[in-house]
């Protein structure tokens, strides 16, 4: 029986007769990474090999010392024997889909993705293989995403609404990623765009990296100077930071969470915020069948979130599906790596 281009195992997905891992969990001799969240991209491999717009990222994640080789989107390269290459995930900047083809079987691995627009990175491309491993973070049928246009108009409604009463907006978002989409799609005529360290130390990347973004304000840097820019702004912080001394600075404020989560019900009460907008940087149920379906995959194995019922309902369409465990996660579940900058 042949060997499969891709195994599970306990450093996660492999790829044996190319000698590396995909995204793995633990540290290992070759490690190739889909993008730099921090449940993709663990410190202490041998080698790394990404695309080549999510490299900054990438070290500012695992230390400007580790050995990263990186590819443009689309151009292959060969690994034993392995090719190897990056496409488009549209999840965040840099974050790749990774097609792997060996004697004419094509395998690919999303990584996290999305189909919706996103100025802060490039936009999600279908791939065509044999086999697709896909993510189901919100792979249940209640989760569909409305446009990026009707969201934002809420946003800036909402922010418009507390200047006029004097709070300030606090939008908790995680930092990488998220939080760069919501600056560059909100109305920055509204007023200042204000900071947490932690969003402020990607950004920076982001611009280094060639990304538009509107001028932001450090909160730290601010307090530091005994100033209040924030006052009637926006303010993008973590998760993490929420009902913390840092946050209390801000006041008086209306919060809000964006999330995929937020779309369901009492998700908003649990988090003790005032607004919960609907935003994710993962692929609603719809967008998920849409990748699948534009793969033209005739395997499909999902993996983490909602996968034992995404996989049900393809065979239920006469799919070929199956569960992959694996230890991803959704990034609100990893915000806390980020780490605690002011």
């Amino acid at each position: 029986m042949t060997e499969p281009l891709v195994t599970l195992t306990d450093n996660g997905l492999c790829c044996p007769i190319g000698g590396f891992h995909i995204d793995p969990w633990r540290p290992v001799a070759r490690a190739v990474i889909t993008h730099a969240h921090s449940d993709h991209a663990r410190a202490g491999c041998g080698q790394y090999l990404t695309a080549k717009p999510g490299e900054r990222l990438l070290r500012l994640r695992i230390g400007a010392d580790a050995e990263i080789a990186t590819q443009p989107y689309g151009e292959p390269v060969e690994l034993n024997g392995v090719r190897i290459s990056f496409h488009p995930a549209g999840h965040v900047l840099g974050s790749s889909q990774i097609r792997l083809e060996h004697r004419g079987e094509i395998w690919v691995i999303t990584g996290d993705y999305k189909l919706e627009t996103d100025p802060t990175c490039q936009p999600f491309e279908a791939v065509r293989c044999h086999t697709l491993i896909t993510e189901s973070t919100f792979g249940l049928p209640i989760y569909r995403w409305e446009s990026s246009e009707t969201l934002f108009s809420r946003v800036n409604a909402w922010w418009r609404a507390n200047q006029a009463v004097g709070k300030t907006s606090v939008v908790y978002a995680y930092s990488l990623g998220k939080a760069q989409r919501v600056m560059a799609s909100v109305d920055r005529t509204i007023g200042p765009i204000c900071t947490h360290g932690a969003v402020e130390n990607v950004t920076r990347v982001y611009r280094e990296s060639g990304v538009e973004l509107p001028v932001t304000i450090s909160v730290g840097e601010a307090v530091s100077r005994k100033e209040k820019p924030w006052l009637g702004g926006l303010v993008i912080a973590p998760p993490s930071a929420q009902d913390s001394p840092w946050a209390r600075k801000l006041e008086p404020a209306s919060s809000a969470v964006a999330s995929g989560w937020m779309q369901v019900r009492g998700t908003r009460r649990r988090r003790a915020v005032d607004r919960g907008f609907v935003l994710s940087d993962h692929a609603d149920w719809p967008g998920l069948l849409m990748a699948i379906r534009e793969s033209g995959a005739t395997r499909v194995l999902a993996t983490h979130g909602f996968a034992s019922e995404l996989a049900r309902y393809l065979r239920e369409q006469r799919l070929d599906a199956g569960v992959i465990a694996t230890r991803f996660g959704d990034e609100d579940e990893t915000e806390a790596a980020e780490g605690s900058a002011t």
